[in-house]
Order: C-alpha cells, then structure tokens, then sequence
C-alpha cells in the first residue's frame, strides 16, 4: 500500500506507512501535546500526554503506527482533561518554581500548562526532597524539576553514544541517576552532549548560560506551544475549567 487513509478528529489524510499517528498528524498541521516525544530518537510513549483515542481504545500517538482507515480522537474534552491531569501531576509531584526558574519562557512543561489554560493544579503539592548535582564545571542537574520523561537518556545512548543517565528505583521513588551512583563531575558527559540540549524542563542546564535571553523573549513567550505545527487558523487554547 503506497498511501494509508485515517481520519483524525473528522478531518481525512493521508500519508505513508509506518508513520506513527503522532507524525501523519504533524504532516497536516494537527499538534497533538507531548512532553517525551523527541525527533531524532525513537518512540517511547512514556509520558502518554500524546494519548489519543483510536477505535475508541487510548494509545500514546507518538508509539501507535497508523493503519488503512483508523478513526483517531485527540481533541475532545475527555483527553483534554486526561492531559491536564497528567501536567498537574507532573508539577505537584516535583519541585517546580516557574517564576525562578532558568528555564521559564523555553520550557515545555510549563508551555503545556499554559496551553491547557493551568493557572495553578488541583492537587496537593508533595514538595519531595531532592538533590542538585553542580558538580560538574559546565552542567548542573536539579532533580526538582525532572519529569522522567528519558529524553537526556535515550539521546545520551542514541546519539552522544555514551549512556552518561539511567533510571533507579520505581513508581514514586523512581529518579535519574548517573553511571549508577556517580556524580555529574565523573560522568562522561561533555556540555556539547547533545543530551544537554534534550530536557524539556530545567532539569539539565549549562552554567553560565541562565536568562542569557531575556524574559519575554524566549520561544514560548513569543509563540504557543503547538504553533510551529498548526496552522495559524486552528491554533487554539484550551481554558479547560480555568476562569
């Protein structure tokens, strides 16, 4: 089959086969939301704020491959408040201080919460206790804000070939660790890694480098996020329940 047809909330397109639901959608201007989602490295469907519905059953868009005549849901008030819940979590469940942080303007986790129109979570905050490692010369982590999300794992081991991050641990003990018990300074990691550049949050920062672009300025304080996908006619803010 040189062309698969699929139908993504009414609208019909095309493209080809093996394309995941979450790349035929790029393909035609649809932004459907992720946070581990990273081109370049392959799909992980760890996040599952990609979640659409196909046929009716949930499955992370950016893992699903399309198939001949696939109905796909991704805009509907359903998985727009799973998402929503999902980008709460994520903020109650670290330590993340927008207005203070390094990373505010560029950062995708708070780009989503506006985008889905999260003034401040629902939920109770856990205010975890975690470490900072500024040990190495060039980069720091600060394990407040890692979402999990792999993205400075899979890019370390796919790309940079060095596998400098992993996981420990599971469910809510569950953190990013480095060459197993390591500090960042005895890590193999370069600040040119390409795994630097992967976190989507303030998790992973070089030094030296913080509001080096003024406030106001940066990507998402210019464009939401989404907007270099969608065309300007169907670009749109969830409000959610948000007054």
């Amino acid at each position: 089959m040189s062309e698969i047809t699929l139908t993504i909330d009414g609208r019909e397109i095309t493209t080809q086969p093996g394309r995941t639901i979450l790349e035929a959608a790029e393909e035609h201007g649809i932004y459907i939301p992720r946070l581990c989602h990273l081109p370049g490295l392959k799909p992980f469907g760890g996040c599952r704020v990609c979640t659409v519905l196909v046929n009716g059953r949930s499955e992370a868009a950016c893992t699903q491959p399309v198939a001949q005549g696939i109905v796909v849901e991704n805009d509907t008030e359903q998985l727009r408040a799973w998402r929503r819940n999902i980008i709460e979590m994520l903020f109650v469940e670290g330590n993340h201080f927008c207005p203070s942080c390094e990373k505010s303007g560029d950062c995708e986790l708070q780009a989503l919460a506006y985008r889905m129109g999260i003034s401040a979570p629902r939920h109770p905050f856990l205010w975890p206790r975690r470490e900072v490692d500024a040990s190495h010369p060039d980069v720091l982590i600060d394990h407040n804000r890692c979402i999990l999300c792999a993205r400075c794992a899979r890019t370390s081991r796919d790309i940079d070939g060095k596998e400098v991050f992993g996981f420990v641990g599971r469910g809510p003990a569950r953190k990013l660790t480095i060459n197993p018990g390591a500090r960042l300074v005895d890590s193999a990691l370069d600040v040119t890694d390409q795994a630097v550049n992967a976190c989507p949050v303030g998790a992973i920062l070089r030094k030296r480098g913080a509001y080096a672009t003024p406030v106001g300025r940066r990507h998402y304080d210019r464009a939401p996020i989404g907007s270099g996908i969608e065309t300007p006619a169907e670009l749109t803010i969830d409000r959610g329940d948000q007054p």
